[in-house]
C-alpha cells in the first residue's frame, strides 16, 4: 500500500537521500523543451512554462481533456542510471534519456461529478517515433507534493524506469494529489481507475502535441495501493472502457487485493508491522468515512485526543513524518475498545468499505498476467498475490506469483520493476 511505512523515520531519511542523490541530474530543468528531442513539431519554441492548451484544444468537456502540459525534467541516460542504481535498482535496461511532463486534465470525484487531476506522462529520448504506453500507478502517499507530477524522488522509480526502455509512461498522480483539488479518497478503487483512465486519454493527446504518437497499446503496472488499481483498471480497459486503448499485459507490484482476508487480518496477526499497521488502518478509516460514513463523530472510533485530530492530519498536506508523530505506537491505543474489536470483526458500513476494495482479481483477462510479491514484505502481506493468482485460477488463467524472498516491502518493487521491463520487452516482441 504505502511504500513502507515501517518506522517514523523511514520516509524523512529516505527522501532526503534521494534528494541528495538526484540533485545532479534534476538540476538546471528550469529550461526544458516542450517537445522530445528529435521529435518537436516544426516552428515550435522550447519552454518550461506551465503550457496551457489552445482554445481549439480545450473545446471539449470530456473525461480525459487535455488542459495544461507542464515540462517538469529531462534527464539523460546516464542522469537515468545514476538515479535508480542510488536506489538499488538494476540498469541494464536504461537505454534512453527521458523527458517527463505534468499533465492536467479532466476527470470526476467519487461521486461522478467534474474535476481535475493531474499526472506524469514521461517520454523516451529517441526510440519508436510511435510508442507504446505503460500505465504506472503509485503507491499510498499522504502528501499531495509526493506524487510523480511533483516529487523528484521515488515517485518516479518507475515511470524513468519504463520510458528508458523506450515506452511512454502515464502516471497519475490520483485526485487529491499532486496539483488536483480537494482530499485524496485513499483506497477508494473506483475513482483511482476513473482518474488512471483519463490520465491515459489525456497522455495520447499530449503525446501527439509533443510529436510522440502512441500506439494504443498499453502495459499496466503498479506497486503496493496501484497494484490494486492497475488490476482493476486492466478489468476497465478489457471490458471496453476506451476502444482506441488496448491491454496488453498487466504485472502489478504488491497490491493490497484482498482487504477484507489479508490485508486487514495482517493487522493483527504479526504479518503486517505495527507501525505500518496503525498508519494503514489510520488513512484508510479517515478517508472511507469522507465517501461512506462509518460514524456520526469520531470519538466513537478514536479515542482523545485522536478523535479531535486524525482527520486533519490526512489532508494532504501534513507529511508522514508529521503523521507518525501525531499517532500513538499501536491501534488499541488510538482506537475505542468498541472500535478496536469491529475491525476486528468488522461488519456493517466497515466491511462495506473492505469489500468495495476488493474482488479485483476476479475477473477472467485474456492478456498475460503475472503478480510479483515477497515473503519478507511486511506492509502488504504475500498473501494478498496468492489470493489473487486464486480467483484468477478459478476462472482459468494462470497468473504466476514472483516471490522476491525475504525483502521489504520497497525493496520488493526495486526487484521487480526491472524484471516487468523485461517481461513487457518479451510480450511486445511476441506480438
Amino acid at each position: 500500500m504505502e511504500n513502507n511505512a515501517s518506522n517514523s523515520t523511514r520516509a524523512n531519511g529516505t527522501r532526503r537521500l534521494l534528494a541528495a542523490a538526484t540533485v545532479v541530474v534534476l538540476a538546471a530543468l528550469s529550461a526544458v523543451p516542450a517537445a522530445a528531442a528529435g521529435h518537436s513539431a516544426p516552428g515550435r519554441q522550447a519552454s518550461a512554462r506551465h503550457a496551457a492548451l489552445p482554445a481549439a484544444a480545450q473545446r471539449h468537456d470530456a473525461r480525459g481533456g487535455l488542459l495544461a502540459l507542464t515540462p517538469v525534467a529531462r534527464v539523460g541516460r546516464a542522469g537515468v542510471a545514476d538515479f535508480l542504481a542510488t536506489a538499488g535498482m538494476d540498469t541494464a535496461t536504461v537505454r534512453h534519456g527521458v523527458r517527463a511532463y505534468r499533465l492536467t486534465y479532466r476527470t470526476v470525484t467519487p461521486q461522478g461529478g467534474p474535476t481535475t487531476a493531474t499526472g506524469l506522462l514521461v517520454l523516451p529520448e529517441g526510440g519508436a517515433h510511435r510508442l507504446d504506453l505503460v500505465s504506472d500507478t503509485h503507491g499510498t502517499m499522504v502528501h499531495r507534493d509526493y506524487a510523480p507530477s511533483v516529487g523528484e524522488d521515488s515517485g518516479r522509480y518507475a515511470a524513468y524506469l519504463h520510458a528508458s526502455a523506450g515506452r511512454a509512461v502515464a502516471a497519475p498522480d490520483y485526485l487529491g494529489l499532486g496539483r488536483g483539488p480537494g482530499f485524496h479518497p485513499y483506497m477508494d478503487t473506483r475513482s483511482a481507475v476513473t482518474a488512471s483512465l483519463d490520465m491515459l486519454r489525456a497522455s495520447r493527446t499530449a503525446a501527439l502535441r509533443l510529436g510522440r504518437p502512441l500506439t494504443g497499446d498499453v502495459y499496466a503496472s503498479g506497486f503496493s495501493q496501484g497494484g490494486q488499481v492497475a488490476m482493476a483498471l486492466g478489468r476497465a480497459l478489457e471490458r471496453g472502457a476506451d476502444r482506441r486503448l488496448t491491454l496488453r499485459a498487466l504485472a502489478p507490484v504488491s497490491g493490497p487485493y484482498d482487504i477484507e482476508h489479508a490485508e486487514a487480518p495482517g493487522t493483527f496477526d504479526g504479518s503486517i508491522n505495527p507501525t505500518s499497521a496503525i498508519f494503514y488502518m489510520t488513512y484508510f478509516l479517515t478517508a472511507q468515512n469522507r465517501l461512506h460514513p462509518l460514524w456520526k463523530d469520531p470519538s466513537e472510533a478514536f479515542r482523545e485526543p485522536y478523535a479531535d485530530i486524525v482527520d486533519g492530519l490526512f489532508d494532504t498536506n501534513h507529511t508522514e513524518e508529521e503523521i507518525f508523530r501525531a499517532l500513538p505506537a499501536t491501534l488499541k491505543e488510538l482506537l475505542t475498545d468498541d472500535y478496536y474489536r469491529q475491525i476486528q470483526h468488522p461488519s456493517g458500513a466497515l466491511l462495506a468499505a473492505y469489500r468495495a476494495q476488493d474482488g479485483n482479481c476476479a475477473w477472467k483477462p485474456d492478456v498475460p498476467v503475472r503478480l510479483y510479491s515477497s515473503s519478507g514484505d511486511t506492509d502488504v502481506p504475500i498473501a494478498n498475490a496468492r489470493h489473487c493468482a486464486a480467483d484468477l485460477a478459478k476462472r482459468g488463467v494462470e497468473a504466476p506469483v514472483t516471490d522476491q524472498g525475504p525483502v521489504s516491502h520497497n525493496e520488493t518493487y526495486l526487484k521487480s520493476g526491472p524484471q516487468i521491463v523485461r517481461w513487457f520487452d518479451a510480450a511486445a516482441a511476441r506480438r
